[in-house]
């Protein structure tokens, strides 16, 4: 379905990873080699001994990665510029079995941001995984949330998960579906 070539990596250092699929945390040890599938959205995900494991972005220097740069906004920046930038973040969050973002897959149902009286703001999001035992799911939860928290003038980031309604594929984006092959 998807064609891509993988690269081979060694783990310089140890570095907590998780699971695929089932979300729980490792720990691969210096001097594991294996095979980078996937580096989107400033994670990464390995394959190592038959098993696929998901590091964190801001761990990316145990496989000899930089870690994800940091979102700017314009000094001074509108409403519609912290909006665009927090998109581009979510766009930055992928599921680590499928290489599209969450926002073409269409898992985020809403995405409301909040300016206040001091000038910060506050972003309420609602998603859905594309199943709901999905052992990632807190995983994704949180690189919503830690992805959009970086942004500036961002003070607070609440994240919900929800069933309801239930995802399917005819959510996903048109470039999304030709990509995976579901139009």
């Amino acid at each position: 379905m998807f064609s891509q070539s993988y690269a081979p990596v060694k783990f310089e250092r140890d570095a907590d990873v998780a699971l695929i699929p089932e979300g729980q945390m490792v720990e691969l040890p210096a001097g594991t080699t294996g095979y980078l599938t996937q580096s989107l959205g400033g994670s990464f995900t390995v394959y190592v001994d038959g098993r696929l494991f998901r590091l964190a972005g801001d761990d990316a220097d145990a496989i000899g990665r930089e870690p994800p740069p940091k979102p700017e906004v314009p000094e001074n920046a509108s409403d519609k510029d912290i909006e665009a930038v927090v998109w581009q973040q979510l766009k930055t969050c992928y599921d680590p079995e499928i290489p599209i973002n969450i926002v073409d897959l269409g898992l985020i149902y809403d995405c409301d941001i909040f300016k206040k009286d001091d000038g910060s703001r506050e972003i309420e999001v609602r998603m859905t995984l594309t199943a709901p035992g999905c052992g990632m799911g807190d995983f994704l939860v949180d690189d919503v949330r830690s992805k959009l928290i970086i942004v500036p003038t961002i003070e607070r980031v609440d994240v919900e998960l929800t069933f309801d309604p239930p995802w399917n594929q005819d959510m996903m984006s048109e470039s999304a579906r030709l990509e995976t092959g579901m139009f």
